[in-house]
């Protein structure tokens, strides 16, 4: 267990400019200071993240709301009484004191306020917000052990080892509009549970939802080894050499290994378990991977939402004038 020491080490760095790296209940994040503009241009830099990227604000009380945003109303106090400490992600009005490279130059900014004791107490040990996205490679897949995380950045020298994360997947994110929310990234906080403070809106979203949050990109999440949807487009191959993503507990016949989201098609099983098992699989000696594909419903929409976007420069058209390298 990390202890208070390493918590105040931790914070120290963070509030002297440094990276540290911290588990949240969704997936392990990538921090500096947000209100620092060089430190959080390390985060870019370390993690090879293109500058319209906009990042996630972490808090850790309600007030500092007051410090980020230009404006506020009843509305968003209410979402964050009801799901605050947790995975919401709300983007809002930003006041000046946060930089732009935070918020990619956008008048917005997003912020959240994690769910996981070891993140509150090293946000208010920094004495300030964190910025914080995922700590992984541009593109690559969400760490959701600190194990994960050293893989990807082994020099970084402070990894806060909380174990597992609980949720497994990246935050729902919404931007508030006059007549209610959208959603802009799907997460395990649905739709209709949101719709049981606030409306869904019907009216356009205000600022291009491409870059009002993270986590929209087409191709993101994505393993080393190429993946497939199944029922979608995958190669033609030999698969005693594959590995299979399994959610109901059946399935994978003929395939080298097998790995299981969910023996029971749970959802939240399968969303804490996602990328664990992807990067199982990418670390082992299958060639490709098949995934069984997940129902659409509740946080069946972000499980798959992550599971396309890992699959997509696998599957989409070579010839397409977006394909990413």
């Amino acid at each position: 267990m990390v202890s208070q020491a390493q918590i105040d080490e931790a914070a120290r760095l963070i509030r002297e400019g440094e990276l540290v790296a911290f588990p949240t209940e969704t997936v392990y994040g990538l921090g500096a200071n947000a209100l620092n503009p060089e430190a959080v241009a390390k985060i870019f830099i370390e993690k090879e993240r293109p500058s319209f990227d906009p990042l996630i604000v972490h808090i850790c009380k309600i007030e500092d709301l007051a410090l980020l945003c230009e404006k506020m109303d009843e509305r968003v106090l209410a979402l964050a009484a009801k799901f605050w400490p947790g995975p919401l992600t709300i983007v809002l009005p930003r006041s000046n004191l946060v930089p732009d490279i935070v918020s990619s130059g956008l008048p917005t900014v997003a912020i959240r306020m994690p769910n996981n004791e070891i993140a509150l107490k090293l946000i208010a040990a920094a004495q300030c917000p964190i910025a914080a996205p995922s700590a992984n490679k541009f593109g690559k897949l969400s760490p959701t052990k600190a194990q994960h995380v050293r893989k990807q950045f082994p020099l970084l020298p402070c990894i806060l080892d909380g174990g597992a994360t609980s949720v497994g997947i990246e935050s729902t994110v919404i931007a508030i509009e006059d007549d209610g929310f959208k959603i802009l990234r799907p997460g395990v906080i649905t739709r209709q549970e949101i719709e049981t403070v606030l409306p869904y809106s019907t009216s356009p979203v205000k600022n291009d939802p491409f870059f009002a949050s993270p986590g929209l990109l087409n191709s993101h999440y994505s393993p080393n080894k190429p993946l497939y949807i199944e029922g979608d487009y995958q190669p033609m191959a030999d698969t005693t050499n594959a590995g299979y993503i399994s959610f109901t507990g059946m399935g994978g016949e003929g395939y080298k290994r097998v790995e299981y989201l969910s023996h029971t098609g749970n959802l939240s099983e399968a969303a804490t378990n996602l990328f664990r098992t992807l990067h199982s699989l990418e670390e082992s000696d299958v060639t490709f991977i098949v995934a069984e594909p997940i129902p659409l419903q509740g946080i069946g929409v972000a499980i798959m939402d992550r599971l396309k976007k890992a699959a997509y420069r696998f599957t989409k058209n070579e010839s397409s004038p977006d394909k990413e390298p």
